[in-house]
């Protein structure tokens, strides 16, 4: 399959070179089917943290403020959306009762789900749809040859005047092929509307290397209103391959609507004794900074999230500097009565097999840029998991050196700052191929390709394999004795109807 994916490049590479026909070739194929233009996202002229596709609003109606749910989807093509959709299967299939008595699925207990690449696909469906999605994935998009359909598409004579117009591209194509089979026309709008969890869509600004999520907080930042943007529009930013497909591109306002730093952030950077912890954190204010130069940045180019963070777990660990930070300040925070976080990583990095060093002549150029670029990406993706347990575990320590007589009794200068450590419980549940205790079921996994088609076998077995995972976690069944939870037994499966004689007879 790993062919596969070098032919839908080879594709991809074909179609660009459209650009380099002749004029009077183009300006005929213009003049037959017309020029193609890109949405444009709204402009803002004021920010209001308390209205848009945000977590504080989402947050107002959620009766439930001490804990906190976070579902991380990776990257990975449609393995990384079959993955997710058997996580988000098995917590639908998971009931629990609470201390209280209450009966209730750990699906309805998602507060947020990040998608990156592959899992955005997933995690903005599942926004869209909720429970429907059960009944309309599979058929729309997950066992469907999105890739072969995408190809026959860019190849196809009548659409090469769209994708030779300006501001128009591959992505823009697959937008709309998306939008067709998928999303139905929805726009964050539809989400902002819904009931449900926050969806964190997030794409690469390849200029800067920054991330940018399809959320009102980030929007925020180019002064622009995310509930005009096509979720279609979302996921093929998302998911934007460099070289396999081309950039999705955002008009920036930023400077325009008065967005300013976050209290904590403008505190922490003017104080010199600040905790080191909070570094990642001010970087990424610094970066968040650079989209505000709209004079000199009117336009943002979006590629795949996964260049930046293929987990969706960096906003994660910055919500825990900005948390610890904000309580080494005295301050508050959207995050105070908080008492319990999951974060249910899901990772569907596979690392398939090569021949290549059974030979003495390496790998062609394009299989050698495919895999230079992924290999930073699958790295960061081990780092982003144990640097949240390394947090973890600092919190942990930090809380029982506070609690001990010798603190109590001699805590003077900054030290009450430093173990000023949020008093909550993290439950960091590893959904991953590795996790997986049947060794022949991950090596198959493992040698899956990342494209955008997989055999239906395949899909089931990554369905299957992630729902195993949660059962199996050591951290999911601490997380049930800490709660006083139990899961209630599934029912058994109704046994399949006879066939009928005439059925049975054809």
């Amino acid at each position: 399959m790993r062919e596969a994916v070098a032919a839908f490049a080879q594709g991809s590479l074909l179609v660009s070179s459209l650009r380099s026909l002749s004029l009077p070739l183009v300006l005929c194929a213009v003049v037959l089917a017309g020029c193609a233009t890109r949405p444009i996202n709204a402009p803002i002229t004021e920010v209001n943290r308390n209205s848009g596709y945000r977590f504080q609003t989402r947050q107002l109606s959620d009766n439930d403020k001490e804990n906190l749910v976070i579902l991380a989807f990776s990257g990975g093509g449609t393995r990384a959306a079959a993955f997710s959709y058997g996580v988000l299967e098995e917590l639908r299939r998971t009931e629990v009762v609470n201390s209280k008595g209450v009966k209730v699925r750990l699906l309805d207990e998602v507060d947020v789900i990040t998608g990156v690449s592959g899992g955005s696909f997933t995690a903005l469906a599942y926004g869209l749809y909720g429970d429907e999605l059960f009944d309309v994935y599979e058929e729309r998009f997950l066992k469907r040859d999105v890739q072969g359909e995408l190809l026959s598409r860019f190849l196809s004579p009548k659409n090469w005047s769209a994708l030779w117009s300006e501001g128009w591209g591959r992505s823009e194509m697959a937008a709309e092929m998306y939008d067709q089979h998928l999303f139905r026309g929805a726009t964050f709008r539809d989400l902002d509307r819904r009931d449900g969890p926050l969806i964190v869509a997030t794409a690469t600004d390849i200029s800067t290397g920054s991330r940018l999520a399809f959320t009102q907080t980030d929007f925020d930042l180019i002064c622009s209103d995310v509930d005009s943007v096509p979720l279609s529009r979302a996921a093929a930013a998302s998911s934007a391959v460099p070289l396999v497909l081309s950039p999705v591109t955002l008009n920036n306002y930023g400077g325009t609507c008065g967005w300013k730093l976050p209290g904590w952030a403008q505190a922490m950077r003017d104080n010199d004794a600040r905790a080191r912890p909070a570094g990642r954190a001010l970087q990424r204010m610094k970066e968040l900074e650079a989209f505000q130069d709209s004079t000199n940045r009117p336009y943002l180019h979006m590629v795949d999230g996964g260049l930046a963070d293929n987990l969706g777990m960096r906003s994660v660990l910055e919500a825990f500097e900005e948390l610890e930070a904000a309580r080494s300040l005295g301050r508050t925070t959207r995050l105070d009565q908080v008492k319990r976080i999951v974060v249910i990583v899901v990772n569907s990095l596979s690392v398939p097999k090569t021949d290549w060093d059974k030979s003495a002549r390496p790998p062609n150029d394009l299989l050698i840029l495919l895999k230079a670029t992924g290999v930073p990406i699958d790295r960061y993706s081990y780092e982003a998991i144990e640097l949240m347990k390394d947090i973890i575990a600092r919190w942990k320590t930090l809380r029982t050196l506070r609690e001990s007589r010798v603190f109590q009794v001699g805590a003077s200068g900054n030290l009450p700052a430093v173990l000023n450590v949020p008093d909550i419980e993290v439950y960091p549940i590893d959904v991953s191929f590795e996790a997986l205790r049947d060794r022949t079921e991950t090596e198959y996994l493992n040698d899956l390709p990342t494209s955008f088609v997989l055999s239906s076998e395949a899909v089931d077995r990554l369905r299957a394999a992630a729902g195993t995972i949660i059962e199996q976690s050591p951290e999911f069944q601490r997380l049930l004795r800490d709660t006083g939870a139990r899961v209630v037994p599934k029912a058994p499966a109704k046994p399949a109807a006879p066939a009928s004689p005439v059925r049975a007879a054809n």
